[in-house]
């Protein structure tokens, strides 16, 4: 590796300043920058937690404040007047309790309250709104020029309060208040733009702020957050000799917000090329407890996530006591948009797994939830792994019948799809899925759909579930047979394996697990 070439991997870093003097590697966005200042003033934007808007925030207001020497060479250099400087004014919610009642107005009127004094001017008011409308016409007075608004983690305060509705309630309508001033001090601002994890509905949050552009789903800054390919090439180019490149886009490539492009996450990317091996870094950073919680007290099956199709209405529903399961997968991260379609005028989206560590990991703590047994959950898929590596379909049989006897009696008679092939073979799936295995749902062929297609070890495993009350017995293996799901997969001289597995409503149980080599 030429170590002569390589920079600081800014792991950590969210301050544009310390990036460009410390000589760190800095993916230009600035071009993304001048777009928006060019086309608009006021901008919301939602990306998922580790994905660069605070440092994007942070590159706005440098730039408005005109610190020339931090830009030399980027794309937005020639292309601003660095004579123009205008005062920023920056709150981030991205740190505290905002779960604790009251805790939203204490930082806010202390971070207002910082802001009056780095200005060197009075704080007047006791409530957050008149403060705020204030300092923004007291800065514009004593500069002679508009006031740049940034708001950083604008969302947290009611995330951080989901489980207490009453404060979640209570800190949105506070916030509600705060930042309509944006609007009513418009002679005031030159620039806004509030980011965040979640979009919560324009009439909770902004209705009071009407004026803003919403550019989470525009293609045009599909890419403003994240990496993409040619930044891997360009920018990381040093880094790479030793990965494999496409086990590094397996990994962590393939979120997309309706762009020509996919983007990586820059926390997974940067934490790669610092250890040199590949993890679940994004994920880990943080456990979504709130999200595994929601999707099993909504009993959402796990093979329904991989193609889910939602409505940009849908994405954008958002909402104390009101979170549609697609909008709090997409809006977090932990699906993308893989393909959209109009229809007459609408768009409808297919939301899925953006890559093998959101789909491996979200499934292990989906099944480590399910069997409530970290251990026994970790030794079942290392047994998984081996009965599959080495074709040992009988022991694989036996381990998924004793992985179904452990499931308590209340998750079938509470469970609106017991019964269903849905649930049985979601837990399939996310065993496999969680394994590491390459799975596809409801695979497609000319004759229909396989339920699920496992690729391993230079071979193909095709799975047909059925419940034995619904069908007749060999009527899974029989289905992969007759409608020749195998036929897609003949060219590539893989070994094939046809795997038909049955359920009994009755046993709650594996009852047929029939293989035959296609």
């Amino acid at each position: 590796m030429d170590t002569k070439t390589r920079r600081r991997l800014p792991i950590g870093l969210q301050t544009f300043r310390r990036l460009r003097e410390e000589d760190c590697y800095y993916v230009d966005k600035t071009g993304f920058i001048a777009r928006l200042l060019d086309e608009g003033n006021h901008y919301f934007l939602s990306r998922p937690r580790r994905f660069g808007k605070s440092l994007l925030l942070d590159t706005l207001k440098e730039l408005f404040e005109g610190n020339e020497a931090l830009f030399a060479g980027l794309h937005i250099h020639d292309r601003w007047d660095w004579s123009l400087r205008h005062p920023v004014l920056r709150l981030d919610f991205g740190a505290g309790r905002f779960g604790e009642p009251g805790y939203v107005h204490s930082s806010t009127m202390a971070q207002l309250a910082a802001a009056a004094q780095d200005a060197g001017v009075a704080a007047s008011y006791d409530t957050a709104p008149e403060r705020f409308r204030d300092l923004l016409r007291v800065l514009h007075a004593r500069t002679g020029r508009r006031v740049v608004v940034l708001v950083d983690e604008y969302d947290k305060p009611l995330l951080d309060a989901l489980d207490t509705p009453d404060v979640a309630r209570a800190n949105r309508d506070y916030l509600l208040g705060l930042y309509s001033m944006i609007k009513s001090s418009d002679a005031d601002v030159r620039f806004t733009l509030l980011a965040g994890v979640s979009k919560f509905s324009m009439a909770s949050v902004f209705s009071g702020l009407n004026n803003l552009t919403d550019i989470t789903l525009d293609p045009r800054y599909s890419a403003i957050c994240g990496y993409t390919e040619t930044d891997l090439d360009t920018v990381f180019g040093p880094e790479l000799p030793g990965l494999d490149r496409r086990r590094i886009r397996n990994w962590y490539n393939g979120y997309n917000w309706r762009g020509d492009e996919q983007v990586y996450n820059p926390f997974d990317i940067l934490l790669l090329f610092d250890k040199r091996e590949f993890g679940c870094y994004w994920f880990e950073s943080a456990t979504p407890t709130f999200l595994v919680e929601t999707l099993f007290r909504r009993r959402v099956s796990t093979l329904s996530l991989d193609g889910m199709p939602t409505s940009s209405a849908l994405l954008s529903s958002f909402e104390v006591g009101a979170i549609a399961t697609e909008a709090l997968l997409f809006q977090t991260g932990y699906l993308t948009i893989k393909d959209v379609r109009d229809r007459g005028g609408v768009l409808r989206y297919r939301l899925g797994y953006p890559n093998r560590e959101v789909r491996q990991s979200l499934n292990e703590c989906l099944l480590r939830r399910l069997v409530q047994d970290s251990t026994r959950q970790t030794a079942n898929s290392d047994r998984l792994y081996d009965l599959l590596e080495a074709d040992d379909f009988g022991g694989m049989e036996a381990l998924f019948q004793a992985f179904f006897a452990g499931i308590p009696y209340e998750w079938y008679t509470n469970n609106a799809i017991a019964g269903y092939e849905g649930y049985y073979a979601s837990v399939f799936y996310s065993y496999f899925a969680a394994t590491g295995f390459d799975v596809t749902v409801e695979d497609s062929s000319n004759r229909g759909r396989a339920d699920m297609a496992v690729r391993f070890g230079g071979a193909v495993y095709l799975f047909e579930f059925k419940v034995v009350e619904q069908a007749t017995e060999g009527a899974a293996l029989d289905q992969l047979k007759a409608r020749s799901y195998a036929d897609k997969y003949r060219a590539s001289g893989e070994p094939i394996h046809l795997i038909g597995v049955e359920f009994s409503r009755e046993t709650r149980n594996v009852t047929a697990f029939e293989v035959e080599r296609a």
